[in-house]
């Protein structure tokens, strides 16, 4: 079970550090810039697919914390 838990932070990590297209309005929002973080865009292609495998990963990471804790 703690494998599994270390396997899914890992890739975690890795794909939330690949969704670098939302990070980028957060620098310009501490140096004072044109600023559209909270703008109405829609993800597609790749965005999508990692935006998808996120969720995933963090509700697989929640349900098996959940599951341990108990076991």
């Amino acid at each position: 079970m703690k494998t599994l838990l270390l396997v899914i932070s890992i890739l975690l990590i890795i794909i939330v550090l690949l969704q670098s297209a939302k990070a980028e309005g957060g620098a310009q929002i501490i140096s004072g810039g044109q600023s559209e973080l909270f703008a109405n865009r829609k993800e597609r292609g790749s965005e999508l697919i990692i935006t998808r495998i996120t969720m995933l990963l963090g509700a697989a990471f929640f349900i098996i914390c959940l599951v341990s804790m108990f076991i």
